[in-house]
């Protein structure tokens, strides 16, 4: 393989009714098996429950706020040196932060109780959004992990 460059990222289209790149990437996140009707059907179904729900806020603030509120500063990687394996912090770039926050705004989501998966990802937006969901219980968790493992950080690779 040749190490000579990197290949450009891709960056997809922005979504037909936001017209925001970050919406596309979530749909594409959510989507399972291919699906990506049923995945653009549920987002935007959750984004219109959003609607009035929160002091005026609209759909696509909360759900930008909720992603920059989810997004990781630093996240631990398990590193194996001599024999032992050490967790050791590294910092998250945007790229890969939006990510790991899509991820677990969907997980969490799908873990909730309710009925459809419309409800379940509009309630876990706004959750996130008013600052009490597992989604940010889950990124203080992951701080509390690199702060506690601080003293690996000459690990780093």
């Amino acid at each position: 393989m040749s190490r000579r460059h990197k290949p450009p990222k891709r960056v997809p289209a922005p979504d037909s009714v936001y017209d925001n790149v970050r919406v596309a990437k979530f749909i594409n996140r959510l989507m399972l098996k291919g699906k990506k009707s049923l995945s653009e059907r549920i987002v935007y179904g959750a984004m219109e429950m959003l609607e009035g729900k929160a002091d005026g806020a609209k759909p696509l603030e909360i759900f930008l706020e909720a992603l920059d509120k989810a997004r990781p500063l630093v996240k631990v990687k398990a590193r194996r040196v001599g024999g032992s394996t050490y967790q050791v912090p590294m910092e998250v770039n945007d790229a890969d932060g939006e990510a790991i926050c899509s991820r677990w705004l969907i997980l969490y989501a799908r873990a909730r109780n309710g009925r459809t998966m419309m409800e379940k990802l509009a309630s876990e937006l706004l959750d996130t959004y008013r600052g009490n969901s597992a989604t940010l219980k889950k990124r203080e968790e992951v701080h509390k992990m690199a702060e506690a493992n601080k003293a690996f950080a000459h690990y780093r690779f």
